[in-house]
């Protein structure tokens, strides 16, 4: 194994100690310092056109993505290993009176000392095994480890029959504008230099699964992730005479009572299952108080997926709304009675009947109905939109919705089901192609090489758990699948456009093989060095040489 351990860990506090927290001016100041690391290579000195600073691309924000390859001299192969990891991280200000140490380790940690702290972390703290701060696991080690590796094979070109592509990507923390930048380059490179990329390797954080677990786990390929979203109509009324009117909130409690940690609504696949959705927001739109019920409700749900397409996704979700509006109706139907029994009121019979549309489908409709007058409209609309920037994309989705629910004829009830977030598609690596069948083989055997060495089982699973930028670098949905994200996303081509041809171009097996630690996102933030700054360069590099050789 390579003695990498003292160089890994220089180079992650060199990254750790300039803050760069997403949608900062850090990023910016985080690419040029990584810029300049590599550029400083002697190799990079010699061929300066084969490292970039490139900037995002219709991004707000400016900020740049630091791409790099070595061109190996032992053959003539044009095979390509992609190395990615983020540069961003989330914020600091959990870290309260210590904000000022939270990207100085050394300096936190010491503080750190004379704090109340859980068992676990002051046991991590006291074992000098263990790097606490913003970034150390999230993921400033892994980016540190293709750093590493890229200056040893830009020293030893000769050992590589193939090349190396180096690539620290900003926004992973939000929007995910480095990669889906990044992919323009990566397709320019294969063009100009013939890369075949075979194979990526991402350096995300893993991290247990459960209390006790002592594996640590390398992932081929990724969850999905989906932010599925409803705006609810009722129908108002002043609070004096409820029952003549329906609230929308109540709707939306028993719509998220529905599919909240709905077993029904995790994804099996492979022998491995993903968590339930879980409320993200739950909210009504009335711009202040008033005695009126409100007019309608927005709530969404983050969704992770294995093997269900988007596709799949809005017809269940079409499925529980439906079963949901029913039980609203039908309790508040048994609440009237009681309520007309008690008060010796009239029991009127209830005029509003389920009805519930996918975004696309309620589009369609008002099309037919109103033509181009109502297609016109609405790019205006959303042209104007735009301009508002304190607006997010999911805000955004639904003040769409809610401008063309004003054209419907129909005004009763509704729920109307759209995408209001970025797609992160899901990745299956199942040895399907040669290709992904010789990076699960370097896999494993690079995995059977290291074991020895160290203590704790390092495990395969079949999907990292997380969002990350593995998911913009291969894409195992069909057209039909994404159609289906494009055309029931009320900000698509407007607030918010991704170019998966670009992924469907690069299509490149990927498996996450990272630093281990706890606690990332949060104060306690903090890797395991023997696994994060040995195991990881090392597997890395087996997996490297086993699809270079």
């Amino acid at each position: 194994m390579h003695q990498c351990r003292e160089d890994v860990l220089a180079f992650t506090k060199q990254l750790v100690n300039t803050e760069s927290i997403v949608n900062t001016a850090g990023e910016k100041a985080m690419a040029h310092s990584l810029y300049k690391i590599v550029s400083e290579f002697s190799y990079f000195i010699k061929n300066p056109s084969f490292v970039t600073l490139a900037q995002t691309i219709d991004d707000i924000h400016e900020r740049y993505n630091v791409l790099a390859f070595v061109k190996g001299t032992k053959g003539t192969s044009n095979r390509t290993v992609i190395l990615m990891g983020h540069i961003d991280t989330v914020g600091i200000d959990d870290f309260n009176q210590l904000k000022d140490q939270a990207c100085f380790p050394e300096e936190l940690m010491k503080m750190l000392k004379h704090e109340e702290l859980p068992i676990s972390a002051k046991e991590h703290l006291d074992s000098g095994d263990w790097l606490f701060g913003r970034g150390v696991l999230d993921m400033k080690s892994g980016v540190a480890s293709n750093l590493y590796l890229l200056k040893y094979y830009s020293e030893h070109p000769e050992e590589l029959d193939g090349n190396i592509v180096f690539l620290a990507e900003c926004d992973e923390e939000d929007s995910s504008h480095g990669i889906l930048s990044a992919l323009k380059v990566l397709k320019n490179w294969k063009k100009e230099h013939g890369f075949d990329y075979v194979a990526a390797i991402n350096s995300d954080f893993v991290s247990p699964r459960y209390a006790g677990d002592v594996n640590r786990y390398i992932y081929k390929g990724t969850v999905g992730k989906l932010l599925p979203s409803f705006f609810i109509t009722g129908a108002e009324t002043h609070v004096g005479s409820c029952f003549e009117g329906l609230d929308p909130n109540f709707i939306a409690a028993e719509l998220t009572r529905q599919i909240n940690y709905n077993p029904e609504l995790c994804n099996e696949a492979y022998g491995e299952i993903t968590v339930p959705p879980v409320s993200l927001k739950q909210t009504d739109l009335k711009p202040s108080y008033t005695v009126q019920t409100a007019l309608s409700a927005y709530v969404y749900y983050n969704f992770f997926i294995h093997s269900w397409s988007p596709k799949d996704v809005l017809d269940k979700l079409k499925e529980q709304a439906l079963i949901a509006f029913k039980r609203a109706l039908a309790s508040f139907d048994e609440r009237y009675k009681q309520y007309s029994a008690a008060s010796k009121e009239p029991y009127v019979e209830l005029p509003w009947a389920p009805r519930v549309f996918t975004y696309e489908e309620m589009e369609q409709l008002l099309t037919k109905e109103h033509g181009n007058a109502f297609v016109l409209h609405m790019n205006q609309f959303k042209q104007g939109l735009v301009l508002n920037e304190e607006l997010d994309t999911r805000m955004f989705a639904a003040r769409v919705v809610e401008e063309a629910w004003k054209w419907m004829k129909d005004k009763n009830p509704a729920i109307i089901l759209f995408y209001s977030s970025l797609y992160s598609p899901r990745i299956e690596l199942t040895g399907k192609t040669s290709r992904e069948q010789a990076l699960i083989d370097a896999l494993d055997e690079a995995v059977e090489a290291v074991q020895p060495s160290y203590q704790h089982p390092i495990v395969t699973r079949n999907f990292f758990p997380y969002i990350s930028d593995m998911s913009f670098v291969a894409l195992s949905d069909n057209e039909e699948g994404i159609d289906a994200v494009s055309k029931n996303n009320p900000g698509w081509g407007t607030k918010h456009y991704v170019e998966y041809q670009d992924i469907r171009d690069l299509n490149v097996p990927v498996i996450n093989i990272g630093p281990y630690g706890v606690d990332a996102h949060k104060k306690l933030e903090r890797m395991e060095m023997t696994y994060s700054l040995e195991v990881v360069p090392n597997l890395t590099n087996l997996v490297i040489r086993k699809l270079l050789a």
